[in-house]
């Protein structure tokens, strides 16, 4: 479901690139020291984009070292690392660990639950290290498999869900910016849940897969594709007013690049796919009755 918040590299300068990358691969380095090179597959840009926004936001002492990366060796790299970069990585780490037994439980996925008891031993240190973020990611799965099974309608309901767990992952301890830290990582979640349906309705209509959007009553791709963008767009907005009222300098730009263009660039592609697929279907039902009749 993660990974759709993300930049979009035609809207930033070279030096806003290579600090983007340096918190990318800051993460990356840190999941390799934690948990040897199984974790570093857990990377993630969500996470990555909430480690900049709270790096930004508090400023702590931070790291800044290139190094030769083995996947790009051609030239050397930069990576950026803090205080903020190590909660982040545990925070990787629940979220994966459940993404990965979620997916053991609805397909049975053999290599999927290897993995997830390959980094149980991380996990259950970081729900120690981490009680109130492990309650909301194990409650977020919990609620979210009994509304699959429910076959819950609501949209609204189910991005809630993920909306509620990443508000409380967005903040390390309360304090005097957690209500906007919160309103950044909900409204967030609930794009990304809606954007991760969005873009998986072919594939869930194909495989009889429980999809929210799949079960309402739309006349057309395009009132379907104009329903969720309005909806998108709402939520995009709340999580960047609350993160313009946060006295934030440090990476700024970065951040506005993600929430005003960055999380575009999945849906954009999604959605000439699909109206194009949806396109392609309606043109081939019309011609078949037309056949049959002159058979």
């Amino acid at each position: 479901m993660f990974g759709y918040v993300n930049i979009n590299r035609n809207g930033l300068s070279e030096e806003e690139l290579r600090d983007y990358r340096g918190y990318y691969c800051g993460l990356c380095s840190k999941l390799k020291e934690i948990g040897g090179k199984k974790a570093q597959f857990l990377l993630n840009f969500d996470i990555t984009f909430m480690i900049i926004l709270l790096s930004g936001l508090y400023e702590p002492e931070e790291e800044a070292e290139y190094f030769t990366c083995p996947v790009h060796p051609a030239k050397k790299r930069l990576k950026k690392t803090d205080d903020i970069t190590e909660y982040g990585a545990w925070m990787d780490i629940l979220l994966s660990y459940h993404s990965l037994m979620d997916d053991w439980y609805d397909e049975k996925n053999r290599t999927k639950k290897s993995y997830a008891d390959g980094i149980r031993p991380l996990y259950e240190h970081a729900a120690e290290k981490y009680t109130r973020q492990e309650e909301a990611v194990r409650t977020f799965m919990e609620k979210t498999r009994a509304a699959e099974e429910a076959g819950e309608e609501n949209v609204d309901a189910v991005s809630a869900l993920t909306g509620d767990m990443l508000a409380e992952l967005f903040v390390i301890s309360p304090d005097v910016w957690e209500n906007d830290l919160r309103n950044v990582g909900y409204y967030l979640g609930r794009y990304i849940y809606l954007l991760d349906a969005f873009c998986d309705m072919e594939k869930d209509r194909r495989k009889k897969n429980y999809n929210p959007l799949l079960l309402g009553n739309f006349r057309s791709a395009g009132e379907l594709t104009n329903y969720t963008r309005q909806k998108l767009t709402s939520y995009i907005s709340q999580a960047a007013r609350s993160f313009e009222r946060m006295p934030i300098l440090k990476n700024a730009e970065i951040i506005r690049n993600i929430l005003y263009s960055g999380v575009w660039t999945r849906f954009d592609v999604s959605a000439n796919r699909y109206t194009h697929t949806e396109e392609k279907l309606q043109k081939k039902q019309k011609k078949e009755p037309a056949a049959d009749a002159k058979e």
